[in-house]
């Protein structure tokens, strides 16, 4: 059996990288996916949905390195569910309840540059250059 997932959307905080006991590093990321949609009644919609990514590896230190809070991502992982098959479930600040999805990312590219659109992961890609601008 085989899955892979595969998300676009921003980080919603600055990578966080941390060392396993072994040595062998990883980055924790946060990703929004949004989808925007008018009803019938021409009232504008919007959902965001959560992806907690954890990138492992040279992905990690590449990731580390290279993106920022806002910088938009297309991922591609695996899909880690709870221990009862679904996403992790929260409850936030004001009461409401929220859910987030949780990846472990094979490839990682890095969208909205200059074009380029560098990644790193199982595919080759070169990584943004130093202080390129977030175009939003």
């Amino acid at each position: 059996m085989f899955q892979q997932v595969t998300i676009v959307g921003n980080l919603g905080r600055d990578p966080e990288m941390r060392y396993t006991a072994e040595g062998t590093p990883v980055t924790n990321m946060s990703v929004a996916v949004n989808a925007k949609w008018s009803g019938q009644d021409g009232v504008q919609h919007e959902q965001v949905t959560w992806f907690r990514i954890s990138a492992w590896r040279r992905l990690a230190e590449v990731c580390n390195q290279y993106l920022t809070k806002g910088r938009q991502v297309m991922v591609i992982g695996t899909l880690r569910p709870d221990e009862n098959g679904n996403p992790r479930i929260w409850t936030d600040n004001e009461g409401a309840p929220r859910a987030s999805f949780e990846l472990t990312a094979q490839t990682v590219k890095f969208l909205g540059g200059r074009g380029n659109g560098g990644g790193y992961g199982d595919e080759p890609g070169a990584p943004p250059e130093e202080g390129e601008e977030i175009p939003f």
